[in-house]
């Protein structure tokens, strides 16, 4: 029996009731694959949701959909030799080594970036130049330099790893202290 003043759900929302750690949660047809909406008949916890229910599916974090570009580019009118890139897929990790990247050119005036919101993988970097490089430019070569210096820490690093492998194998016959 249904409160008073109130419609009892719709048919289609009892015929989809899951069995599963979301069967407070009902899976509406046309709506996007997480989004839930609270089962009348699960009881209290219908009533609050809890912060799984919100979160994407994990592969969503970094596959990009059909026609979804990685990066995007919008030039600020505002202040002369600036762009917005949009960066899809991707977080704090890119965006903070960008940007200090391109904080090292002397040509860069400014170079900050923002996660507009925690759930979704996705950050802004706004680049301004001296005139002389395009902030495109910039970010090209910013991720150029980049490309190299993880390259040189992956190589320093194996050699590293393969010296102590050879120096703990020699002293007691296997790799110590790891």
């Amino acid at each position: 029996m249904s409160a008073p003043g109130s419609s009892p759900p719709p048919s289609f929302l009892k015929e989809l009731t899951h069995t599963s750690a979301y069967s407070h949660m009902v899976k509406v047809p046309n709506l996007s694959s997480n989004m839930r909406l609270p089962n009348p008949e699960a009881g209290s916890r219908a009533s609050r949701p809890g912060a799984e229910d919100n979160v994407p599916n994990r592969f969503e974090l970094f596959l990009l959909s059909d026609g979804e570009k990685k990066v995007t580019e919008e030039t600020d009118t505002r202040i002369p030799s600036t762009s917005v890139f949009t960066f899809n897929k991707e977080d704090h990790t890119l965006g903070n080594m960008l940007r200090a990247r391109l904080l090292q050119s002397p040509h860069v005036l400014f170079s900050g970036y923002k996660v507009p919101h925690p759930l979704f993988s996705s950050f802004i970097l706004r680049v301004q130049t001296d005139g002389t490089l395009t902030p495109r430019q910039a970010l090209v070569q910013a991720c150029k330099d980049l490309v190299t210096d993880l390259g040189l820490l992956s190589r320093e690093f194996t050699k590293e790893w393969e010296l102590r492998k050879m120096v703990g194998e020699s002293v007691d016959g296997g790799i110590t202290g790891i």
